[in-house]
């Protein structure tokens, strides 16, 4: 399996009172034509799935969608009341900027595959390591968003753009050389798994490079492909 592409699914019900939630649908997919989008459910949520670039690019065209609906609300604020339901609307695009990503200066994320996260974080911890930076991750399923918060101040800031280029740097490189295998243990007894365990504990002298994430129901081998296939012909053995 190679990192080429990652499904998520994304929620624009935030977008609900103020436009179409079908007519938004069909402008994404005219912006990101190279994403592949599932149904329209009815809590607003839609399955989305193509390369890391073009969910950023569509990331991106969502975040500007909403900061143009608050500025929208708040030109017409200046020109006259607005009922409660305008507020309203105000509110929730404000909100959609904020969980999307409008935050302070000083605060920046990025979005990678949990598996080159989970790599990076054990082969190259220096990549979240930064002066007056704090750097986070939060993983949901298959994506991982790394946070990365600095001083409000002009070289917190610096120091923050900074530590984004490296972790992107790296996540790029690695993305062109890391496989994965994953391994099934659903029918495997406990006495089982815990011999893969032994087993993989004498590999690791062998492999020091290979990264096996545990599961209940499978282990996921992760490193270049050459690693990859040594290590699971290991365990076929």
């Amino acid at each position: 399996q190679a990192f080429l592409c990652v499904t998520c699914t994304l929620s624009v019900a935030v977008f609900r009172d103020q436009v179409g939630l079908e007519d938004l649908v069909e402008e994404m997919k005219k912006q990101s034509p190279a994403l592949s989008f599932g149904p329209l459910q009815r809590d607003g949520k839609i399955a989305v799935q193509g390369s890391f670039p073009a969910l950023r690019d569509l990331r991106e065209f969502l975040l500007l969608k909403a900061k143009s609906l608050s500025e929208e609300d708040r030109r017409e604020g200046k020109s006259q009341q607005r009922p409660r339901r305008k507020l309203q609307e105000h509110r929730s695009a404000l909100e959609m900027r904020n969980f999307i990503r409008d935050a302070p200066k000083e605060q920046q994320e990025l979005v990678l595959d949990t598996d080159i996260y989970l790599y990076m974080r054990c082969f190259h911890p220096r990549a979240f390591q930064g002066n007056d930076v704090v750097i986070s991750g939060v993983t949901d399923s298959d994506i991982t968003t790394v946070c990365i918060e600095s001083a409000g101040s002009k070289a917190g800031a610096a120091h923050s753009s900074r530590a984004k280029k490296i972790i992107e740097k790296y996540s790029l490189e690695l993305q062109k050389i890391l496989r994965k295998e994953r391994i099934c243990l659903k029918e495997h007894s406990r006495a089982e798994k815990q011999r893969f365990q032994q087993l993989w504990e004498r590999l690791k002298a062998r492999y020091p490079k290979v990264l096996i994430v545990p599961y209940d129901t499978h282990l996921d081998v992760v490193g270049t492909s050459a690693d990859v296939f040594g290590v699971t012909e290991e365990v076929k053995r």
